[in-house]
């Protein structure tokens, strides 16, 4: 890669540019320790508790508001999505050239929502000739094969003990089929989760902090994120602000459960979740008034296989659910002055907090902290408002463990030479050679995104596309899938106004402020910065079993994606001011894709493919769009449309299972 030897100097870019070595060469993934917070032991007093907690949360359908949606809804396939009916979006993160939001609704792949994506729609950027990007374009589409979530509603409340919210149905101008709406589809690709404990930031924009607050994705950047701390389950409750670093995973973890379009209805805030999953019962709102109120069970809509390496001693063999509580789960594995009070968090429709004590009526015996009384719908426990905290980091404790570091890249690394065949050992040679791959995918993590690689360097200063030096968020590239304004990616800002490039920070005077760290780099204000159209590397590993790739999810097939690299891009001339420098010809001969394809599948570990340990699996099931197409669907009489049969992804203990069905084969 094009990197600097100097640092930034004055209002203009001087440093001196020279080619360099990579510096991440490749190693076996054994060889990197794993990312974690140096303070996780304020927060968890059992891993191995929290570990099981988080496995739980991360499958149970219950989670989401239509009691069907899981995190892994989107991540049960080697930690992505291969479903292929309605999964596409319109490209609604279209800007104008001012940055103003310009989304465009109009589906152009198929015929609009709950259409069956078919081989033959990619790529979506279709050329006569692959290996030009300038010969005639067959076909060109702006949509994105996302994953489906949730439909368009407002949330009304949650039913302690009913893994179904009360919700009411909006009318969605573009998720829907004659009116009648769809689920809705996210606006990017589903990243994998497996080996996500490497990315510094997680997302592909990036949103999702290094430094996790208890609360949101958004560590420091959000001035009022704080969680509740009793130091003594009598003592007046406090306000307190948290920062556990090395957690972007928890930072991620914690997002699409309050998306409206992933796993919740508009409105919902994290304590509704906790409120909902733990065994209190409380006073509902008159809107409420009259539900019968139920507990809930760990995964108690799926069966968990008796040898699941982490959940099978707690599983109750061919019966649905744990034999445990989600109450019983966050106890054993956090410390109880985050979940133990004898006082209740009031909040009012201001969001403004208070403390109010138990009455005797509602004080729980057997030491329970769970009050089986009945509670206004304002209020909650201790347990409820934190669980935020303990889901962002159960879930990152979990996924902390789907590390895939047994591939024959691995094994070949680690002295076997006959590990990797004789076409796989002349694509590692081209990876790292003439193809340029091994510039932006580097190390063990084959991704510049990684904590080792970023941590100490977070700004770089680079030769862009257009032969202009610049300032960039190492990790983070334009290399040109897509026009630069129809995702602004690490381009984009936060909820709080503030840039998601941490260079943009950096030169605006905030970084100290938001991210607690001194840039590497002093960032002047007359600097170039490259950063609009920019996404995070991803890891290459298990890249096989993935598509679709790109953040748009807009190729099919790993020769689909060698052909867009040697061509340098699909809108190389397009996105020069921030273009990634090694987006150029590459000259490849067949011989020479095809290795590069062989050698990319040498970096998939079997265990992913068959679920074995540590990526065995709950049941699960799934929606895969809605019964008949684009143009006619049955309304539940809600004004949605009805799920139909949904996919079941059949339990899998730690021995592994039948090999997975890659997308669309």
């Amino acid at each position: 890669m094009i990197v600097a030897i100097a640092g930034l100097a004055g209002h203009t870019v001087s440093a001196q540019l020279v080619l360099q070595e990579p510096s991440q060469p490749l190693t076996s993934l054994k060889t990197v320790p794993i990312p974690e917070p140096a303070n996780l032991g304020e927060f968890v007093s059992d891993r191995a508790a929290a570990i099981r907690l988080g496995k739980a949360l991360f499958w149970d359908m219950q989670v989401g508001s239509d009691g069907i949606q899981a995190c892994a809804s989107c991540h049960f396939h080697a930690g992505t999505d291969t479903r292929a009916k309605n999964q596409l979006s319109p490209g609604l993160l279209r800007v104008n050239a001012d940055g103003s939001p310009n989304p465009d609704q109009t589906f152009s792949v198929g015929s609009g929502p709950n259409y069956t994506l078919k081989p033959g729609d990619f790529p979506f950027h279709k050329l006569a000739d692959p290996n030009n990007r300038s010969s005639a374009v067959l076909a060109d589409s702006n949509d994105v094969a996302g994953s489906q979530g949730v439909p368009l509603t407002k949330f009304n409340s949650t039913s302690p003990g009913s893994a179904q919210d009360n919700v009411t149905v909006q009318p969605d101008a573009v998720f829907h089929v004659n009116g009648t709406n769809v689920r809705q589809v996210t606006e990017r690709n589903t990243p994998s989760t497996v080996n996500a404990v490497f990315n510094f930031r997680n997302f592909w924009d990036g949103r999702a902090q290094d430094e996790f607050n208890g609360v949101n994705p958004f560590g420091s950047r959000d001035p009022n994120a704080r969680v509740i701390k009793a130091s003594k389950p009598a003592a007046l409750p406090q306000e307190v602000k948290i920062s556990l670093r090395n957690a972007s995973l928890a930072s991620q973890a914690v997002g699409p459960p309050l998306s409206s379009v992933e796993a919740s209805a508009t409105g919902r805030i994290f304590p509704d979740i906790g409120n909902k999953l733990s065994r209190v019962q409380r006073r509902l709102l008159p809107r409420e008034t009259g539900k019968k109120l139920r507990t809930l069970q760990p995964l108690g809509k799926q069966l968990v296989a008796v040898d699941d390496s982490v959940l099978g001693r707690l599983s109750r063999g061919k019966f649905p659910g744990l034999k445990t509580t989600y109450t019983a789960m966050i106890k054993a594995a956090f410390k109880p002055e985050w979940w133990k009070s004898t006082y209740l968090i009031n909040v009012d429709a201001n969001g403004n907090r208070s403390f109010v004590r138990r009455t005797a009526k509602q004080k729980a015996d057997r030491d329970e902290l769970v009050d089986p009384g009945q509670l206004p719908s304002q209020q909650f426990t201790l347990m409820d408002y934190n669980f935020s905290l303990f889901m962002g980091l159960a879930i990152q404790m979990y996924e902390s463990t789907l590390v895939s570091n047994n591939a024959p890249i691995d094994r070949y690394l680690e002295g076997n030479t006959g590990a990797l065949t004789t076409a796989q050992v002349r694509g590692k040679e081209l990876f790292e050679g003439r193809a340029k791959c091994i510039n932006c995918h580097g190390g063990a993590e084959f991704t510049n995104a990684s904590v080792r690689n970023v941590r100490n360097e977070r700004l770089e200063l680079m030769e862009m596309g257009n032969g202009q030096p610049a300032v960039y968020d190492n990790g983070f590239y334009n290399i040109g899938v897509r026009p630069t304004q129809e995702d602004l990616g690490l381009g984009g800002k936060d909820p709080f106004g503030n840039p998601l490039s941490e260079t943009r920070l950096a030169q605006q005077g905030k970084f100290n402020a938001l991210l607690g760290a001194s840039p590497n780099i002093t960032v002047e204000a007359g600097d170039r910065v490259a950063v609009d159209g920019a996404f995070k590397t991803p890891g290459l590993r298990n890249i096989e079993l993935t598509a679709p790739y790109f953040h748009n999810g807009g190729q099919l097939t790993l020769r689909q994606v060698i052909d867009f690299y040697n061509r340098g891009g699909d809108f190389h001339e397009q996105n020069l001011n921030n273009l990634d420098p090694d987006i150029q010809n590459l000259n490849l001969s067949e011989q020479d894709k095809n290795d590069l394809v062989e050698f990319l599948k040498a970096l998939t570990d079997e265990r992913v493919r068959s679920g074995k340990a540590p990526f065995d699996r709950p049941q699960l099931f799934i929606p895969n769009g809605h019964p008949r197409d684009t143009t006619s669907v049955t309304n539940d009489g809600t004004g949605q449309a009805t799920d139909g049969t949904l996919l079941e992804i059949p339990p899998v203990g730690r021995n592994g299972g039948h090999g997975r069905v890659n997308f669309l084969s």
